[in-house]
């Protein structure tokens, strides 16, 4: 992998990290999420006009991952309301490919090789560790069956997305419309259940909410882009980098505690999820 490419896959996991930091910002993170979801749909269909329209047999796939989407956004919205970002997003993010990986070696006849064993072993660890930080110090327990809600809907998605992306045969397209599908029926499902008033007056949450669905569909476009010029498995597994800018952004913009147990969780975390992927 060429240095550029290497530092755009990192720029990509940098801002996934962002976007969701983002979501942490304000008084309300159900209203912060609608914004994103709202700004979601309009750069979906910008992206979608310059390509191919799906056929019928690609939007029950589409429709899938938007409604799979509204959970994780869902679960993901509450976990951050009750917990730091430098404790849920280890969290959501590291237990989704072990459960991808338990789901593919137990339904999708895909066994897992030694190191991949290795790495679901350590994913298990970290997360464990993860969740101990959380049941034996003084944070809102609630937290966790929200953030494990959040991975599960991750990993559910991610399995989706990866045979509709292969039934479209164009993954740019098909992202497009699954941004579109998705921010329409988060925005559309939470306005009609809480109404408007969680939105809050235009200005600094609406500048953030709408930086963050720029910043979400760059760094999938950037990932989308870096494995069709480099191998699939290295940027997936550079991609978690990620939860390393999250620890880190929780502590410096966010003042979290950042104590030796969380950080060492955070690096298990990840070093399982590079065996998995490598």
């Amino acid at each position: 992998m060429s240095l550029p490419i290497l530092l755009a896959v990192l720029g990509s996991a940098l801002l996934h990290a962002l976007w969701n930091a983002l979501i942490k910002t304000g008084t309300s993170r159900l209203g912060a999420t609608v914004i994103l979801s709202l700004g979601e749909v309009p750069i979906g269909l910008v992206v979608a006009i310059f390509c191919k329209a799906p056929t019928w047999q690609v939007m029950p796939w589409v429709i899938a991952s938007g409604c799979t989407h509204f959970f994780y956004k869902f679960f993901l919205t509450y976990a951050y309301a009750r917990g730091d970002l430098s404790r849920v997003y280890p969290l959501a993010r590291g237990t989704a490919p072990l459960i991808v990986g338990l789901i593919s070696t137990a339904f999708l006849a895909e066994p897992l090789t030694l190191h991949q064993f290795g790495g679901v072993m350590l994913l298990g660890f970290g997360i464990l560790m993860m969740a101990g930080g959380v049941i034996f110090g003084d944070e809102n327990r609630k937290l966790i069956p929200f953030a494990l809600g959040s991975a599960v809907a991750t990993a559910l998605y991610t399995l989706i997305d990866g045979h509709g992306a292969r039934v479209a045969g164009d993954a740019v397209g098909y992202v497009a419309w699954v941004f579109i599908a998705d921010g329409g029926m988060f925005a559309a499902g939470i306005l009609a259940w809480k109404g408007t008033s969680i939105l809050p007056p235009f200005g600094k949450p609406w500048r953030a909410g709408l930086i963050a669905a720029a910043a979400s569909y760059a760094a999938y476009g950037i990932s989308v882009w870096a494995m069709t010029v480099a191998p699939i498995a290295l940027v997936a597994a550079l991609r978690e980098t990620s939860i390393l800018f999250a620890v880190l952004i929780g502590w410096l913009f966010f003042h979290e505690k950042i104590s030796r147990t969380k950080a060492l969780a955070a690096l298990v975390i990840i070093s399982g999820v590079l065996l998995t992927r490598l």
